[in-house]
């Protein structure tokens, strides 16, 4: 799954798919430096929240409005850290932790079944690949507006770490004893 990883986003164009550069960097950069100054986070455009002791009411009339900007104006999110150390070894570590953590689950999933043909245990940690990537990217895309394209491209590239990890899991997975 790692080795795959890799080959897409280091190899292939496909983790470059949907994303796109600011045409004027610094300006942007400055007015977020302006406007958001130092507080990191998740921020949503246009603004719909209402506040943390909002009735439902007027959660609901805020959200409306940020619907209404949002048919006029630009809408996005935008996560924002107002300086960021990156340890390209650490994020790399992390990557692979999950990675081995993600087969690992899916194989001892794999491993609680009576699939003995290979095809089956491919199938089986293929279709957990499939369920693993419509999880999160769907509903990004849905709620947040990520790029259709980079949704497609993303659950594809998970899709295919599963179905790699299946192969090698149907691979090296013994037989159990009594089967045919």
């Amino acid at each position: 799954m790692f080795i795959w990883s890799f080959i897409a986003h280091d190899l292939l164009p496909l983790g470059e798919i949907g994303v796109h550069d600011f045409e004027n960097e610094d300006a942007m950069l400055d007015a977020l430096k302006a406007n958001v100054g130092d507080t990191p986070g998740f921020y949503n455009f246009p603004g719909h929240l209402a506040g943390p002791n909002a009735t439902r009411q007027e959660k609901s009339e805020a959200i409306k409005r940020a619907m209404e900007k949002a048919v006029t104006g630009p809408s996005g999110i935008l996560i924002y850290h107002p300086s960021r150390h990156f340890e390209f070894g650490k994020l790399l570590g992390v990557e692979f932790a999950t990675e081995l953590l993600e087969a690992i689950l899916v194989i001892f999933l794999l491993t609680q079944t009576k699939i003995e043909s290979f095809g089956g245990r491919v199938g089986f940690v293929l279709v957990a690949g499939i369920l693993a990537a419509i999880t999160t990217n769907i509903p990004y895309w849905n709620w947040y507006g990520f790029p259709s394209n980079y949704t497609v491209t993303y659950m594809l590239i998970e899709i295919v770490g599963f179905f790699c990890t299946g192969v090698v899991a149907a691979l090296m997975l013994p037989k159990r004893a009594g089967s045919a």
